[in-house]
């Protein structure tokens, strides 16, 4: 028996496990949650979830691109993700002329699916505990810097001894604030095309009025294919290529879902940060996320401007103005629900019973000085998080932040080699250029650029601006306008046009006093420099959170018994659970939406609540077919108390026997603490009912060839 799993289920004991709580690891199901979930509907064996030698649930559960979750939903590797996943692809195959963004997509056989540049999925093939073997290795005595060095050189021969010649992908990733280390396996495949997208209107239904609001009516997802050669293996793009025969997929039910009923879901969350000090939240909450909210909206603002005026342009920003949006409102619903539910006075107080245990005679040389250490981290780096949120929102915002730093110091490298060095170095040059110039109209990033200065300039002094920055502010009083027009007006990298010509005919020389790159180049450097104090400060905190969370466990202080959300495979189960009645919704109960409700919202024309006319026609005419619920309604969303976070968008919600009936797609924005800590009162998921998918695919787009190869399950649970 593996130490800790010996130690969760000692914990458990003494900590009932909350079932709607926890992002939970698919190996340790048996023994820590199958028989809660059994009690509450769950018909599937642990081995049906989580098997390494037969096919099981994990096998039809896939990361989509690196930063979503998809689910496969047929023998013939058709992938079901999120709209708002798949917004990328989407975009970079649309033009003017055949925008399918905006227009919708679907193709009526394999021919006319369409390969995007760069996708892929990554299924999960089997993962383990290599904590004692990384551990052993260390030490007390060693600095943070040595311990690094020796636990990722450990981490090097763990991934190369299980990556079978580069067949599979190996990540060994820490948990528990680096107490423990588990290896995961995964196995890539990049050839991925698209099957069908609804209309932006119905996929993007809301906008970001409604993004994290309840109640919702959108119809957020897309379809993918996944292909392979004709060994089933992973290849780059072929017109031979099959689609791809996976180990399993996911049957659809079509029954519907009530108050109560099951749910599961399996998916790659994020990022959560349940055992973040009180000194972090409250560094979030009244520095960073601040910061991050004013720098995010300056963007969208100057990038609304330029998109309002032109398709094109709205083409090329409507990806980096959604994701930017997204995090825009999420960072603000965070701010307003930690400070509602007072949550750094909450971990403060758990800090002070830790306090006090940590200075008892037997624990006061490992613990005694953590919470101090910690505390004083963050009084040491509250302006630093506030100036680094404004910059890094001015670098994500505006090519024109990282990209003639990045691109000019590789050029730079690059005229200094020799000949064969620069041809290995060309394809790097190149892929700089795309990504900093492949979406990209001049006069937008200049505007931005612009504005971020003056928002940078005039709240992140109190730290310390970029020295470069700083200069120019004492002449031009805080207003950059001029000064970024002078510096694009004659840089190499003010376009694609002029960094390709000066790579024709280039004079090195020329790059250090480019003034678009002095610029940028302070910036970045700005970013990332810290004095040898801070690096030390860094080192000192990394090992009080280390032994803060190893403390808290050790203690039973904190009943968290699942470690952080880090993108890698988790279950998290609970129920369909409503909230309390809302008149802005006309269904019966409030745990679902109606397509009547969808109409309501209707406004024509408007960028947001406008609706096709042929959904109003079929919505009129009541042509639900076989996916309305028995009450008669059509539904369209519903809500669940599963525990996710981002990541999540595109995990498959699944029954008791392991049936897709929905997929989650946001969370509530009173819950948006829920990063930091679990509401159980409060935390939904918003979840597409799988009835609504169908129904857009089969009776409003009329593909019933995608139809007819899913497992359409409609007979009624028990």
């Amino acid at each position: 028996m593996k130490k800790v799993v010996l130690f969760l289920t000692m914990c458990l004991m003494a900590f009932p496990v909350r079932a709607d709580e926890g992002m939970w690891f698919l190996m340790f199901i048996e023994r820590l949650n199958h028989r809660d979930m059994e009690k509450m509907g769950l018909q599937l064996t642990a081995e049906e979830i989580y098997s390494i030698n037969h096919h099981s649930l994990k096998d039809a559960v896939v990361q989509f691109n690196g930063g979503c979750t998809a689910e496969i939903v047929s023998k013939e590797g058709l992938v079901l993700t999120n709209h708002h996943c798949g917004y990328n692809a989407i975009a970079e195959l649309s033009t003017e002329e055949q925008n399918y963004l905006k227009n919708g997509f679907w193709a009526k056989n394999r021919s006319e699916e369409l390969k995007p540049k760069s996708l892929y999925v990554r299924f999960f093939v089997r993962m383990d505990d290599v904590s004692k073997r990384i551990l052993s290795k260390v030490n007390d005595k060693m600095t943070e810097t040595e311990r690094n060095k020796v636990i990722q050189q450990e981490i090097a021969l763990i991934e190369k001894e299980n990556n079978e010649g580069g067949k599979y992908t190996v990540s060994v990733r820490p948990f528990f604030q680096g107490n423990e280390y588990y290896y995961f396996v995964y196995q890539d495949y990049k050839d991925v095309r698209l099957v069908g997208t609804p209309t932006e209107s119905l996929g993007k239904f809301g906008g970001d009025t409604d993004n994290w609001e309840w109640p919702r009516h959108t119809a957020d997802f897309s379809m993918f294919r996944v292909y392979a050669d004709k060994d089933g293996n992973p290849a780059e793009y072929s017109k031979d290529n099959l689609p791809l025969q996976p180990k399993h997929h996911l049957p659809i039910n079509i029954t519907g879902v009530k108050e109560n009923d099951f749910a599961m879901i399996l998916g790659y969350p994020g990022r959560t940060n349940r055992w973040m000090p009180s000194g972090g939240i409250a560094q979030n909450v009244k520095y960073a996320y601040p910061a991050w909210v004013e720098g995010a909206k300056t963007g969208m603002d100057n990038m609304k401007k330029f998109m309002k005026q032109d398709a094109t342009v709205n083409l090329k920003y409507a990806s980096k103005y959604a994701s930017t949006a997204n995090y825009w409102k999420n960072r603000q619903g965070m701010i307003d629900a930690l400070t509602k539910a007072k949550t750094a006075t909450a971990k403060s107080n758990e800090e002070a019973k830790f306090n006090a245990w940590a200075n008892k005679p037997e624990n006061k040389e490992k613990y005694g000085n953590v919470i101090a250490t910690i505390n004083d981290y963050y009084a040491k780096t509250n302006l630093k998080s506030r100036h680094d949120n404004y910059l890094t929102q001015l670098m994500r915002t505006t090519s024109y932040g990282a990209g003639p730093s990045v691109l000019g110091n590789a050029l730079i490298a690059y005229y200094k080699e020799n000949e064969a060095k620069r041809t290995e170095m060309i394809p790097k040059i190149n892929s700089l250029i795309g990504n900093y110039y492949g979406d990209f109209y001049a006069p937008l990033e200049k505007e931005v650029l612009t504005a971020q200065l003056n928002l940078y300039a005039a709240k992140a002094s109190e730290y310390g601006l970029a020295p470069v920055v700083a200069k120019m502010k004492e002449t031009n009083k805080g207003n950059f306008a001029a000064d970024v027009d002078k510096a694009i007006a004659g840089s190499i990298f003010a376009n694609k046009e002029s960094v390709e010509a000066f790579m024709k005919d280039p004079k090195p020389e020329l790059i250090e006093a480019d003034q678009l790159y002095v610029i940028s180049n302070d910036l970045m450097t700005k970013m990332r420099a810290k004095s040898p104090e801070q690096l030390k400060a860094d080192d000192d905190f990394a090992i009080a959170y280390r032994k803060l969370v190893e403390g808290l466990r050790e203690s039973k202080l904190n009943t968290i018994q699942y470690p952080d959300a880090n993108s890698t495979l988790r279950l998290t189960y609970g129920k369909v659970r409503s909230l309390p009645t809302d008149k802005r919704n006309d269904a019966k109960i409030n745990n679902y939406t109606t397509m009547t409700g969808m109409v309501n919202k209707y406004k024509v024309g408007d960028s947001e609540f406008d609706l096709p006319a042929r959904l109003l026609e079929l919505n009129k005419a009541k042509d639900f077919g076989e996916y309305a619920d028995k009450a008669g309604y059509m539904p369209v969303n519903f809500l669940t108390d599963n525990d996710i976070t981002g990541g999540n968008s595109g995990s498959p919600v699944l029954n008791g026997k392991g049936e897709l009936i929905g997929v989650a797609f946001d969370g509530n924005i009173e819950a948006m603490a829920g990063d930091v800590i679990f509401d159980k009162k409060l935390q939904r998921t918003i979840n597409l009912d799988i009835r609504f998918v169908l129904w857009i695919i089969d009776k409003y787009a009329g593909a019933h060839n995608i139809i007819e190869e899913m497992t359409i399950v409609r007979d009624a649970q028990p």
